[in-house]
Protein backbone atom coordinates (compact mmCIF):
# COMPACT_ATOMS: atom_id res chain seq x y z
CA UNK A 1 0.00 0.00 0.00
CA UNK A 2 1.14 3.33 -1.04
CA UNK A 3 2.55 5.73 2.18
CA UNK A 4 3.15 8.93 2.64
CA UNK A 5 6.10 10.96 1.49
CA UNK A 6 7.59 11.29 4.47
CA UNK A 7 9.21 7.97 3.99
CA UNK A 8 11.41 9.66 1.87
CA UNK A 9 14.33 12.25 3.46
CA UNK A 10 15.13 15.54 2.06
CA UNK A 11 18.27 16.57 2.70
CA UNK A 12 20.04 19.97 2.13
CA UNK A 13 23.32 19.45 0.15
CA UNK A 14 24.16 23.56 0.53
CA UNK A 15 26.89 22.76 2.92
CA UNK A 16 28.81 20.03 0.53
CA UNK A 17 28.61 22.82 -2.42
CA UNK A 18 29.90 25.74 -0.07
CA UNK A 19 32.56 23.80 1.69
CA UNK A 20 31.35 24.77 4.96
CA UNK A 21 28.59 24.65 7.54
CA UNK A 22 27.18 21.18 9.21
CA UNK A 23 29.13 19.13 6.47
CA UNK A 24 29.03 15.64 8.77
CA UNK A 25 24.78 16.53 9.09
CA UNK A 26 24.62 16.33 5.57
CA UNK A 27 27.20 13.15 5.46
CA UNK A 28 25.18 11.22 7.83
CA UNK A 29 21.96 11.80 6.61
CA UNK A 30 23.52 10.75 2.65
CA UNK A 31 24.28 7.36 4.96
CA UNK A 32 21.45 6.78 6.04
CA UNK A 33 18.96 7.71 3.13
CA UNK A 34 21.28 5.04 1.04
CA UNK A 35 20.89 2.55 3.92
CA UNK A 36 17.39 3.08 4.20
CA UNK A 37 15.50 3.47 1.08
CA UNK A 38 18.08 4.23 -1.73
CA UNK A 39 15.87 7.24 -2.72
CA UNK A 40 15.85 10.96 -1.10
CA UNK A 41 15.04 14.45 -2.03
CA UNK A 42 18.23 17.56 -1.64
CA UNK A 43 17.74 20.84 -1.71
CA UNK A 44 20.52 23.85 -1.83
CA UNK A 45 21.70 21.95 -4.95
CA UNK A 46 22.66 25.17 -6.93
CA UNK A 47 20.73 24.14 -10.09
CA UNK A 48 19.11 27.52 -10.74
CA UNK A 49 15.02 28.03 -11.28
CA UNK A 50 15.02 29.51 -14.63
CA UNK A 51 17.44 26.48 -16.17
CA UNK A 52 14.85 24.11 -15.15
CA UNK A 53 11.83 26.24 -16.51
CA UNK A 54 13.64 26.74 -19.84
CA UNK A 55 14.14 23.18 -20.06
CA UNK A 56 10.65 22.29 -19.12
CA UNK A 57 9.02 24.94 -21.73
CA UNK A 58 10.82 23.57 -24.74
CA UNK A 59 10.34 20.32 -23.99
CA UNK A 60 6.70 20.76 -24.01
CA UNK A 61 6.98 22.52 -26.98
CA UNK A 62 8.55 19.91 -28.64
CA UNK A 63 5.94 16.72 -27.38
CA UNK A 64 3.30 19.14 -28.63
CA UNK A 65 4.75 18.61 -32.41
CA UNK A 66 2.88 16.14 -34.32
CA UNK A 67 4.85 12.62 -34.11
CA UNK A 68 5.77 12.73 -37.78
CA UNK A 69 7.58 16.32 -37.04
CA UNK A 70 9.59 14.51 -33.70
CA UNK A 71 10.47 11.76 -35.71
CA UNK A 72 13.02 14.43 -37.62
CA UNK A 73 15.17 13.59 -34.86
CA UNK A 74 13.66 9.64 -34.47
CA UNK A 75 16.37 7.43 -32.54
CA UNK A 76 16.93 5.25 -36.01
CA UNK A 77 18.23 8.33 -37.37
CA UNK A 78 20.92 8.57 -33.91
CA UNK A 79 22.78 5.64 -35.22
CA UNK A 80 25.65 4.04 -32.55
CA UNK A 81 25.40 7.38 -30.51
CA UNK A 82 21.75 6.12 -29.39
CA UNK A 83 19.87 9.47 -29.17
CA UNK A 84 16.58 10.94 -30.50
CA UNK A 85 13.01 10.86 -30.05
CA UNK A 86 10.96 7.19 -29.51
CA UNK A 87 7.32 7.63 -29.61
CA UNK A 88 5.01 6.27 -27.02
CA UNK A 89 5.24 2.46 -26.63
CA UNK A 90 8.56 2.57 -28.00
CA UNK A 91 10.52 1.79 -24.71
CA UNK A 92 9.74 -1.43 -23.41
CA UNK A 93 10.31 -2.91 -19.48
CA UNK A 94 10.08 -6.89 -18.71
CA UNK A 95 9.27 -7.18 -22.46
CA UNK A 96 6.16 -4.80 -22.16
CA UNK A 97 5.84 -1.54 -24.22
CA UNK A 98 5.74 1.83 -21.37
CA UNK A 99 3.28 4.23 -21.64
CA UNK A 100 5.90 6.92 -22.26
CA UNK A 101 7.14 8.87 -25.10
CA UNK A 102 10.75 10.37 -24.60
CA UNK A 103 13.99 12.26 -26.01
CA UNK A 104 17.78 10.16 -25.41
CA UNK A 105 20.19 12.24 -24.64
CA UNK A 106 23.71 12.64 -23.69
CA UNK A 107 27.70 13.94 -23.66
CA UNK A 108 28.12 16.20 -27.04
CA UNK A 109 30.67 14.40 -28.85
CA UNK A 110 31.97 15.61 -31.88
CA UNK A 111 33.63 13.28 -34.78
CA UNK A 112 37.48 13.80 -33.87
CA UNK A 113 36.33 12.55 -30.25
CA UNK A 114 38.34 9.45 -30.31
CA UNK A 115 35.61 7.03 -29.00
CA UNK A 116 33.45 8.64 -31.82
CA UNK A 117 35.85 8.05 -34.39
CA UNK A 118 36.33 4.21 -33.14
CA UNK A 119 32.69 4.07 -33.57
CA UNK A 120 32.15 2.96 -29.87
CA UNK A 121 28.14 2.87 -29.66
CA UNK A 122 26.46 5.54 -26.86
CA UNK A 123 29.13 8.10 -28.02
CA UNK A 124 28.57 11.22 -30.32
CA UNK A 125 26.37 13.91 -30.70
CA UNK A 126 22.96 14.37 -29.68
CA UNK A 127 20.06 15.13 -32.18
CA UNK A 128 18.26 18.73 -31.94
CA UNK A 129 15.16 19.91 -33.35
CA UNK A 130 15.13 22.13 -35.40
CA UNK A 131 11.76 23.62 -33.25
CA UNK A 132 11.85 24.40 -30.79
CA UNK A 133 15.43 25.89 -31.15
CA UNK A 134 15.83 26.30 -27.04
CA UNK A 135 15.49 23.12 -26.83
CA UNK A 136 19.59 22.40 -27.36
CA UNK A 137 20.71 25.70 -25.46
CA UNK A 138 18.49 23.96 -22.55
CA UNK A 139 19.60 20.78 -22.62
CA UNK A 140 23.74 21.52 -23.09
CA UNK A 141 23.84 23.82 -20.38
CA UNK A 142 21.49 21.73 -18.23
CA UNK A 143 23.92 18.32 -18.68
CA UNK A 144 27.27 20.39 -17.51
CA UNK A 145 24.84 21.61 -14.32
CA UNK A 146 23.59 17.85 -13.45
CA UNK A 147 27.28 16.67 -13.96
CA UNK A 148 28.52 19.09 -11.29
CA UNK A 149 25.84 18.05 -9.09
CA UNK A 150 26.53 14.33 -10.05
CA UNK A 151 30.30 14.56 -8.88
CA UNK A 152 28.88 16.92 -5.62
CA UNK A 153 26.83 14.07 -4.52
CA UNK A 154 29.28 11.37 -5.29
CA UNK A 155 31.75 13.41 -3.01
CA UNK A 156 28.83 13.32 -0.27
CA UNK A 157 28.30 9.68 -0.85
CA UNK A 158 31.88 9.45 -0.24
CA UNK A 159 32.09 10.75 2.54
CA UNK A 160 29.40 8.71 3.67
CA UNK A 161 31.44 5.22 3.22
CA UNK A 162 34.40 6.79 4.66
CA UNK A 163 36.01 7.16 1.75
CA UNK A 164 37.93 10.15 0.65
CA UNK A 165 36.07 12.82 -0.68
CA UNK A 166 37.44 12.21 -4.20
CA UNK A 167 37.18 8.65 -4.38
CA UNK A 168 34.78 8.44 -7.24
CA UNK A 169 36.15 11.25 -9.16
CA UNK A 170 39.29 10.11 -8.85
CA UNK A 171 38.99 6.37 -9.25
CA UNK A 172 35.60 6.19 -11.30
CA UNK A 173 33.45 9.54 -12.52
CA UNK A 174 36.70 11.36 -13.59
CA UNK A 175 35.15 11.00 -17.11
CA UNK A 176 31.63 9.74 -16.30
CA UNK A 177 29.44 8.15 -18.59
CA UNK A 178 26.13 10.75 -18.57
CA UNK A 179 22.83 9.99 -19.92
CA UNK A 180 19.75 12.11 -19.92
CA UNK A 181 16.38 11.44 -20.64
CA UNK A 182 13.10 13.69 -21.07
CA UNK A 183 10.00 11.83 -20.43
CA UNK A 184 6.07 12.32 -21.47
CA UNK A 185 3.61 10.35 -19.76
CA UNK A 186 0.58 10.36 -21.00
CA UNK A 187 -2.73 9.89 -18.33
CA UNK A 188 -3.03 6.39 -18.23
CA UNK A 189 -6.62 6.83 -16.12
CA UNK A 190 -7.65 4.36 -13.65
CA UNK A 191 -9.49 1.46 -15.35
CA UNK A 192 -8.65 -0.73 -18.30
CA UNK A 193 -8.24 -4.74 -19.43
CA UNK A 194 -4.82 -4.85 -18.91
CA UNK A 195 -3.44 -3.32 -15.49
CA UNK A 196 -0.36 -4.14 -16.47
CA UNK A 197 -0.39 -1.78 -19.71
CA UNK A 198 -1.35 1.01 -17.48
CA UNK A 199 2.11 1.72 -16.04
CA UNK A 200 4.02 4.78 -17.43
CA UNK A 201 6.96 2.43 -16.31
CA UNK A 202 7.08 -0.60 -14.70
CA UNK A 203 8.97 -1.66 -11.69
CA UNK A 204 12.40 -1.64 -12.29
CA UNK A 205 16.02 -0.55 -11.17
CA UNK A 206 18.57 1.95 -12.36
CA UNK A 207 21.67 0.38 -13.62
CA UNK A 208 24.48 2.52 -13.00
CA UNK A 209 25.84 4.98 -9.65
CA UNK A 210 23.21 7.93 -9.18
CA UNK A 211 19.84 9.10 -10.30
CA UNK A 212 19.05 12.73 -10.10
CA UNK A 213 15.42 13.68 -11.02
CA UNK A 214 13.37 16.29 -11.81
CA UNK A 215 9.69 16.15 -11.77
CA UNK A 216 6.80 18.39 -13.04
CA UNK A 217 3.52 19.41 -10.41
CA UNK A 218 1.77 16.40 -11.96
CA UNK A 219 3.62 13.03 -9.96
CA UNK A 220 3.24 9.74 -10.04
CA UNK A 221 6.89 8.19 -8.93
CA UNK A 222 6.11 5.62 -6.34
CA UNK A 223 9.33 3.57 -4.88
CA UNK A 224 9.57 0.43 -3.03
CA UNK A 225 10.33 0.47 0.56
CA UNK A 226 10.39 -1.75 3.27
CA UNK A 227 7.04 -1.56 4.60
CA UNK A 228 5.21 -1.04 1.20
CA UNK A 229 5.02 1.34 -1.96
CA UNK A 230 5.38 4.72 -1.16
CA UNK A 231 4.75 7.84 -3.21
CA UNK A 232 7.35 10.36 -4.49
CA UNK A 233 5.80 13.40 -5.03
CA UNK A 234 6.98 16.88 -7.10
CA UNK A 235 8.64 19.30 -4.16
CA UNK A 236 9.42 22.46 -5.76
CA UNK A 237 12.90 23.27 -5.65
CA UNK A 238 14.23 20.03 -5.26
CA UNK A 239 15.22 16.62 -6.70
CA UNK A 240 14.90 13.09 -6.51
CA UNK A 241 18.11 10.88 -6.49
CA UNK A 242 17.89 7.31 -6.02
CA UNK A 243 20.83 4.70 -6.64
CA UNK A 244 22.07 2.49 -9.34
CA UNK A 245 22.41 -1.25 -9.24
CA UNK A 246 25.97 -0.68 -9.36
CA UNK A 247 26.41 0.86 -6.40
CA UNK A 248 24.48 -1.56 -4.51
CA UNK A 249 27.25 -4.06 -5.94
CA UNK A 250 30.46 -1.39 -5.08
CA UNK A 251 29.12 -1.10 -1.58
CA UNK A 252 28.09 -5.55 -1.13
CA UNK A 253 24.64 -4.12 -0.26
CA UNK A 254 25.36 -1.82 2.23
CA UNK A 255 23.39 1.11 -0.02
CA UNK A 256 20.27 -0.30 -2.17
CA UNK A 257 18.85 0.44 -5.33
CA UNK A 258 15.55 0.49 -4.70
CA UNK A 259 12.55 -0.45 -7.37
CA UNK A 260 9.92 2.07 -7.89
CA UNK A 261 7.73 2.57 -10.94
CA UNK A 262 5.41 5.21 -12.48
CA UNK A 263 1.83 5.86 -13.49
CA UNK A 264 -0.04 8.82 -14.29
CA UNK A 265 -3.40 8.76 -13.17
CA UNK A 266 -3.97 12.39 -13.54
CA UNK A 267 -5.93 13.88 -16.84
CA UNK A 268 -2.58 15.86 -17.29
CA UNK A 269 0.29 14.83 -19.37
CA UNK A 270 3.38 14.36 -16.60
CA UNK A 271 7.12 15.22 -17.71
CA UNK A 272 10.00 14.24 -15.60
CA UNK A 273 13.78 14.98 -16.18
CA UNK A 274 16.26 11.92 -15.48
CA UNK A 275 20.02 12.29 -15.41
CA UNK A 276 22.00 9.34 -14.99
CA UNK A 277 25.51 9.94 -13.47
CA UNK A 278 27.41 6.56 -14.24
CA UNK A 279 30.76 5.30 -13.94
CA UNK A 280 33.31 5.84 -16.83
CA UNK A 281 32.74 3.75 -20.15
CA UNK A 282 35.83 2.01 -19.83
CA UNK A 283 35.89 1.36 -15.55
CA UNK A 284 35.71 -2.00 -14.34
CA UNK A 285 33.27 -1.42 -11.16
CA UNK A 286 34.49 -3.46 -8.14
CA UNK A 287 33.84 -3.57 -4.31
CA UNK A 288 34.97 -0.36 -2.97
CA UNK A 289 37.74 -0.43 0.08
CA UNK A 290 35.24 0.07 2.66
CA UNK A 291 36.46 -0.49 6.47
CA UNK A 292 34.61 -3.32 8.75
CA UNK A 293 33.07 -6.62 7.51
CA UNK A 294 31.27 -6.93 4.16
CA UNK A 295 27.08 -5.68 4.82
CA UNK A 296 24.94 -9.03 4.66
CA UNK A 297 22.40 -8.74 2.23
CA UNK A 298 18.65 -6.84 2.58
CA UNK A 299 17.15 -9.86 1.30
CA UNK A 300 16.81 -11.00 -2.47
CA UNK A 301 16.52 -8.43 -5.02
CA UNK A 302 12.82 -7.61 -6.40
CA UNK A 303 14.02 -9.07 -10.08
CA UNK A 304 16.71 -12.01 -7.98
CA UNK A 305 19.61 -10.94 -9.77
CA UNK A 306 22.70 -11.37 -8.96
CA UNK A 307 24.56 -7.67 -9.04
CA UNK A 308 27.86 -9.73 -8.30
CA UNK A 309 28.61 -11.98 -10.41
CA UNK A 310 29.29 -9.35 -13.32
CA UNK A 311 32.90 -9.30 -15.12
CA UNK A 312 33.65 -6.18 -17.28
CA UNK A 313 33.48 -3.03 -18.00
CA UNK A 314 30.38 -0.63 -17.07
CA UNK A 315 30.45 0.00 -20.80
CA UNK A 316 29.88 -3.55 -21.78
CA UNK A 317 27.10 -3.47 -19.02
CA UNK A 318 24.72 -0.51 -19.88
CA UNK A 319 25.36 -1.98 -23.46
CA UNK A 320 23.56 -5.30 -22.35
CA UNK A 321 20.91 -3.41 -20.29
CA UNK A 322 19.84 -0.70 -22.72
CA UNK A 323 19.85 -3.50 -25.83
CA UNK A 324 16.71 -5.17 -23.75
CA UNK A 325 14.59 -1.12 -23.94
CA UNK A 326 15.60 -1.20 -27.48
CA UNK A 327 15.39 -4.08 -29.17
CA UNK A 328 15.02 -2.90 -32.55
CA UNK A 329 18.48 -0.87 -31.81
CA UNK A 330 20.28 -3.46 -29.95
CA UNK A 331 21.12 -5.70 -32.57
CA UNK A 332 23.01 -2.93 -34.15
CA UNK A 333 25.31 -1.57 -31.41
CA UNK A 334 26.24 -4.71 -29.90
CA UNK A 335 27.10 -6.30 -33.38
CA UNK A 336 30.08 -3.27 -33.73
CA UNK A 337 32.76 -5.01 -33.89
CA UNK A 338 34.41 -2.84 -31.31
CA UNK A 339 32.21 -3.81 -28.55
CA UNK A 340 33.59 -6.57 -26.50
CA UNK A 341 30.50 -9.99 -26.33
CA UNK A 342 30.05 -10.89 -22.98
CA UNK A 343 27.68 -12.63 -21.06
CA UNK A 344 24.53 -11.27 -20.57
CA UNK A 345 24.67 -9.51 -16.93
CA UNK A 346 21.01 -9.53 -16.02
CA UNK A 347 19.29 -12.62 -17.44
CA UNK A 348 15.81 -11.02 -16.66
CA UNK A 349 14.96 -8.75 -19.00
CA UNK A 350 13.45 -6.03 -15.92
CA UNK A 351 15.01 -3.05 -16.64
CA UNK A 352 14.14 -0.33 -18.21
CA UNK A 353 15.14 4.12 -17.50
CA UNK A 354 12.16 5.64 -17.07
CA UNK A 355 11.11 7.87 -14.33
Amino acid sequence: MTRPVGDLPVIDIAPLRQGAGPRDRVVQELDRACSETGFFYVVGHGVGPALQQQLDTAARAFFALPDEQKARVAMDRGGRAWRGWFPLGGELTSGVPDRKEGLYFGAELGPDHPRVAAGVPLHGANLFPAHPAALREAVLAYLDALTDLGQLLARGLALALGLDGDWFATHLTADPTILFRIFRYPPTGTTGHDPSRQWGVAEHTDYGLLTMLLQDPVGGLEVRTPSGWTAAPPIPGTFVCNLGDMLERMTGGRYRSTAHRVRNTTEHDRLSFAFFFDPSWDAVVEALPLAGDPTAEAGPRWDGANLHGYRGTYGDYLLAKVAKVFPQLGGEVLHHPGTEARPDPDPDPCTSAGQ
